[in-house]
């Protein structure tokens, strides 16, 4: 019984931390045409699902260990690794694709654009980031 609530948390954060990030395409493209007062908005609500997304982050990877000392999976189980590797690399891109980029939105005379194409850019990185770790938890390959 243990086991099966730490796999429903562990896919609930999993959908937490990938679902927000479907919802940014939609602001990301109303921040295109944003006019001064609607651009804070967006840009809050932006900073908002960043926000979800670290601490669904957070909830995954405390059910993902907790899942690996309950379970029968050792920690050298080369998905393991590759997995942990991966979530590695997305924590840092995490902290530095998004809210850098959000902050300089107060700066004046900066390229907007060039500011809502980075931000789509770094979505969509992220979201394939994400993707390959949901790959490698799903189908468990032996890499070596």
């Amino acid at each position: 019984m243990t086991y099966q609530l730490l796999i429903f948390i562990h896919v609930s954060s999993v959908i937490l931390s990938i679902g927000p990030f479907f919802v940014l395409f939609p602001l990301l493209k109303k921040l295109r045409q944003a006019t001064d007062d609607t651009e804070q908005a967006c840009i809050d609500v932006f900073q908002s699902a960043i926000r979800l997304v670290k601490h669904a982050g957070h909830v995954l990877v405390g059910s993902g260990i907790l899942l690996m000392i309950v379970g029968s999976w050792p920690w050298t189980t080369s998905w393991v690794v590759m997995t942990i590797v991966v979530m590695i690399s997305s924590i840092f891109f995490l902290a530095r694709a998004f809210t850098p980029t959000l902050k300089k939105f107060n700066e004046p005379e900066v390229n907007k654009q060039q500011l809502v194409d980075k931000l789509y850019r770094s979505v969509w990185i992220y979201i394939a980031l994400l993707t390959i770790m949901l790959w490698f938890m799903v189908v468990k390959p032996v890499l070596w």
